[in-house]
C-alpha cells in the first residue's frame, strides 16, 4: 500500500489482484469501517460478494453511524457526523455507491448537490442567559501567551506528547478562551484528553480555523447518517451477494505468531447461544473492528434515566482477548478502563406540537420546517453547567418523520455536574428533566417549562460510557497498526486502529482504515489518497494564523517565528517580490 494525491490516481481503476478469486473475507463488525472495507473489496479488490461475510453482534448494521425509529421508544439519534471537503477516502468511496433515492446518481452526487444548494453555516453558535446572544462576535480571544501555546503544540513532535494531557500543554488562560469553547464543544475534547490528539486535530483541520465560530467548514447529509450513508452501502453490498450475519458475537480471533509472521487461524463466535469456530487459511482474510465508542450505550425514556453500564464486554472484551496474544495488537485497557473520563450523554427530543419550534426559530434565526439548514451545527449554552449543546439538522431528519415534528439532538459534555435548572447531574436525569434543562437555556419561561417538557416533547436520553475513549492519552503501540508488521491475512479497522496523521472520531478515519486494510492485504496497485496536507501549505498557515488572532497582524506581536519573518531587514529583502505579495494578501504585513 502507498499514498497518493492528485486526480491521476484518483480516477484510475486498478487491475484485478492476483488470485483474488481464491480468497474470501470475514469482517468482524458492521460499522462504517467494516462496511467500507467490504465495498473496497468488491470495487477495487474485485472480490466476489458471496465470498465476503460480515459478522455483527447487533441486529442491524451501522455501528456508531445511527439514526433509527424504535417502535417502542421513537426516534433516536446517539450522535451526528460532521464532514468536510477533504475527507478524501470517504468521497472516493461514496462516488461509487449508488443513491437509494435517485436513479443513476451516487451518494456523493446527491451530497454535493445538496450542500452546494444549501451550504451550512450557523447564525447563532453560542448563547448565554437563557437563549440570548453570547456576543462573542466570532472572536477567539486568544492572548499572546495562549497563541504561543497553540503554535508550540502545532510544532511539537508526536513523541514528546506521548501520554500527556491537554491541560499539561495548555494553560488556564487558553482553556478559558472563546477558542477552547468553540473547539471542545465541536470536537468533544475535555481538559484531561490527549495532547497528541489535540495536536493532530489542530494540524488536520488547520484550514478550517476560520470556520469554527460559524461552522461554515461543515457539511451534513440530507437525513441521519444511517439512512443517508449506511443504508446505501448495505444495499450495494447486498446487491453484490455479500453475506450479513447479525446477532453474532465474535469473542476471539486466534493467531499463530512466530518467526516474525502473524496469521489469523480461526474466529470464535457465539450465535444463538452456541459457540461456533470458523477455521481460517491464508486465503481467508479477517478484518477486525477493535473497540467501539458506542459499546454499552444505554437508553432511557421520558421517565427514566439510562443505566450507566461500564462493564467491559462486546468488542472491548474481544480486543482484550486478541491483545493477550501479541504486543503488536495494542493495549485496550488504555482506552476502556476510565469511563469517568470517557463518557458523555446525548438525547433525542421530538417536538409534538407548535410550542417549542418558535423558541428554536428565535435562536437560530431560521424556520426549522423549511427543509434547509436550521441551526447549522451545534448551538452551545455557554453558561450551562452541563456545557449543553444542541442541533437541529435539516428536517425531516428521518424519512418517516411527520412533517409537523422536529427532531433535536442535545448533548452535555459535562454529564457529572448538577444542571442550572435541574439540580442533578445529566447522567441521573430522565428525558423530561433533560428537556426541562434544555428549555431553560432556550429561554422558555420557568412557569411553562415543566408543562412543555411533558406535553410538547418526547425525549430519549442515551448514555455512552466510551464515547471519547479514543481521546485518552496514549503513545505509539497502544493502538495496533491497521495491518500489523508480519500480518499475512488480517487487519484492524476503525477508530482504535492506528494510521498516520489522520484524526479519530471522524467518518474519514473509519473509511481510511478500511481502504488501507484492503489495499494492503490484496496488494491493490492504486494509491490510497493521503491525508489533506493543509498543515504544510504556507498559505493556509498564514491565513489561519491571522484568523486565530482575530485579524490582528502577527507582525505586531511577539510570536517568535513571525517576528523573525518580518524583521525590518527581512522586509527590505522581500520588497517587490512574490513573498511580500503573499504576506500582504494574508494580512501578515
Amino acid at each position: 500500500m502507498y499514498y497518493s494525491n492528485g486526480n491521476y490516481e484518483a480516477f484510475a481503476r486498478p487491475l484485478k489482484p492476483v488470485d483474488v478469486d481464491k480468497k474470501s473475507a470475514y469482517l468482524v463488525g458492521a460499522g462504517l469501517a467494516s462496511l467500507a472495507a467490504a465495498c473496497f473489496l468488491i470495487r477495487d479488490g474485485q472480490m466476489k460478494g458471496e465470498n465476503i461475510h460480515i459478522l455483527e453482534e447487533l441486529s442491524l448494521p451501522g455501528g456508531a453511524c445511527d439514526g433509527i425509529k424504535d417502535n417502542q421508544k421513537g426516534f433516536i439519534i446517539r450522535g451526528g457526523r460532521e464532514m468536510e471537503n477533504h475527507f478524501e477516502c470517504l468521497w472516493d468511496l461514496f462516488r461509487s455507491i449508488p443513491s437509494i433515492e435517485t436513479d443513476g446518481v451516487s451518494v456523493l452526487d446527491e451530497f454535493y448537490w445538496l450542500n452546494k444548494a444549501d451550504p451550512n453555516y450557523s447564525l447563532m453558535r453560542v448563547t448565554k442567559n437563557q437563549g440570548r446572544d453570547a456576543e462573542l462576535g466570532g472572536k477567539f480571544d486568544l492572548s499572546e501567551q495562549a497563541s504561543k501555546e497553540m503554535v508550540t503544540l502545532f510544532m511539537t513532535k508526536d513523541e514528546d506528547l506521548y501520554d500527556k494531557r491537554i491541560d499539561e500543554v495548555f494553560s488556564t488562560e487558553l482553556l478559558n478562551s472563546n477558542f477552547w469553547l468553540y473547539w471542545r464543544t465541536m470536537f468533544a475534547f475535555r481538559d484531561w484528553h490527549s495532547a497528541l490528539e489535540m495536536k493532530l486535530y489542530l494540524q488536520r483541520f488547520i484550514h478550517h480555523i476560520g470556520g469554527l465560530p460559524d461552522l461554515s467548514a461543515l457539511k451534513f447529509t440530507k437525513y441521519n447518517q444511517y439512512e443517508s450513508l449506511i443504508l446505501p452501502m448495505v444495499k450495494y453490498l447486498e446487491a453484490h451477494g455479500v453475506q450479513f450475519q447479525y446477532d453474532t458475537m465474535v469473542t476471539n480471533v486466534i493467531f499463530d505468531c512466530k518467526n516474525g509472521k502473524k496469521r489469523a487461524t480461526k474466529i470464535i463466535c457465539n450465535r444463538a447461544g452456541k459457540e461456533e469456530v470458523i477455521p481460517l487459511s491464508k486465503n481467508e482474510l479477517v478484518f477486525i473492528t477493535n473497540g467501539s465508542c458506542t459499546e454499552n450505550s444505554t437508553l432511557g425514556d421520558d421517565d427514566h434515566a439510562p443505566v450507566f453500564d461500564d462493564s467491559i464486554s462486546g468488542c472491548w472484551e474481544l480486543w482484550r482477548n486478541i491483545a493477550k496474544q501479541d504486543p503488536a495488537f495494542g493495549k485496550p485497557d488504555k482506552f476502556c478502563t476510565n469511563t469517568k473520563e470517557t463518557n458523555w450523554e446525548s438525547a433525542t427530543v421530538t417536538t409534538l406540537d407548535d410550542r417549542i419550534p418558535p423558541y428554536i426559530e428565535k435562536i437560530c434565526k431560521r424556520d426549522p420546517f423549511n427543509g434547509k439548514v436550521v441551526t447549522g451545527g451545534i448551538i452551545t449554552a455557554q453558561d450551562s453547567n452541563w456545557m449543553l449543546s444542541y442541533t437541529v439538522n435539516r428536517q425531516p431528519h428521518f424519512k418517516e418523520q411527520p412533517k409537523d415534528q422536529l427532531t433535536v439532538w442535545v448533548y452535555g459534555l459535562f454529564s457529572e455536574v448538577p444542571g442550572n435548572y435541574i439540580k442533578k447531574p445529566m447522567k441521573e436525569c430522565t428525558g423530561v428533566e433533560i428537556t426541562e434543562e434544555w428549555l431553560y437555556h432556550m429561554g422558555v419561561p420557568e412557569s411553562q417549562i415543566h408543562d412543555m417538557a411533558t406535553k410538547s416533547a418526547h425525549t430519549i436520553p442515551c448514555m455512552m460510557p466510551y464515547i471519547t475513549a479514543f481521546f485518552m492519552p496514549r503513545r505509539a503501540g497502544d493502538r495496533p497498526k491497521v495491518v500489523p508488521d508480519g500480518s499475512e491475512n488480517f487487519a484492524f479497522l476503525g477508530q482504535f486502529a492506528d494510521t498516520p496523521r489522520d484524526t479519530v472520531f471522524t467518518t474519514e478515519y473509519s473509511v481510511r482504515t478500511g481502504m488501507e486494510a484492503v489495499y494492503t492485504l490484496l496488494d491493490i496497485d492504486r494509491g490510497v489518497p493521503e491525508v489533506f496536507n493543509s498543515c504544510y501549505d504556507i498559505r493556509v498557515l498564514l491565513d489561519s494564523t491571522v484568523k486565530m488572532m482575530d485579524g490582528k497582524k502577527p507582525g505586531d506581536t511577539k510570536l517568535p517565528f513571525i517576528m523573525n519573518l518580518v524583521k525590518k531587514k527581512g522586509l527590505k529583502k522581500i520588497s517587490g517580490t512574490v513573498i511580500e505579495e503573499v504576506l500582504q494578501r494574508y494580512n501578515i504585513i
